[in-house]
C-alpha cells in the first residue's frame, strides 16, 4: 500500500512527507519553491511513465541519450482539469532505437503506469472523517 502524510508545517506552509523521508512542499500557484496539487498529480503522471521507461528500454540496449517529458492539463471547470497530455522529449542512441522506444511508452501509457491507468479509469478516492 502507498502513504504519504500531508501536514501544514509550522511556517503555515504545507509538506507531504513518506515513509523513506521523502519531503515535497506543496502550496498555492502564487508562492514561490512549492508545488500546487495539481502540479503534484502532473508529476506523478509523468514520473510513473518516465522511471517505467527508462528501464524497459535500457533492457533493450536502447537507452535514450536524453529522456524527459512534459506534462500538462488545462482545467475545463473551476475544480476539474482536462485531457492530460504527456509530451516526450528524447534523444535517441539510434534510428533503430525508435520503435523499440514508441513500443515501450505506448505499452506503458497503456498497462503499466498506475498513475496515469488510475485517472483513465477513475479510481474512488474515499473520505474518512475522525
Amino acid at each position: 500500500m502507498a502513504n504519504v502524510r500531508v501536514e501544514r508545517t509550522d511556517d503555515g506552509g504545507f509538506r507531504a512527507t513518506n515513509a523513506r523521508g521523502a519531503e515535497v512542499r506543496i502550496g498555492g500557484g502564487d508562492e514561490d519553491g512549492v508545488f500546487t496539487p495539481v502540479e503534484l498529480l502532473l508529476a506523478a503522471v509523468g514520473g510513473c511513465n518516465i522511471v517505467t521507461v527508462e528501464p524497459l528500454t535500457a533492457q533493450r540496449n536502447k537507452r535514450l541519450v536524453r529522456l524527459a517529458m512534459t506534462v500538462q492539463a488545462e482545467k475545463v471547470e473551476q475544480s476539474k482539469l482536462g485531457p492530460v497530455t504527456v509530451t516526450y522529449d528524447v534523444e535517441l542512441p539510434s534510428e533503430d532505437a525508435r520503435s523499440v522506444f514508441e513500443a515501450v511508452a505506448e505499452r506503458v501509457h497503456e498497462k503499466y503506469c498506475t498513475v496515469s491507468r488510475s485517472l483513465q479509469e477513475g479510481t474512488e478516492v474515499r473520505l474518512e472523517l475522525p
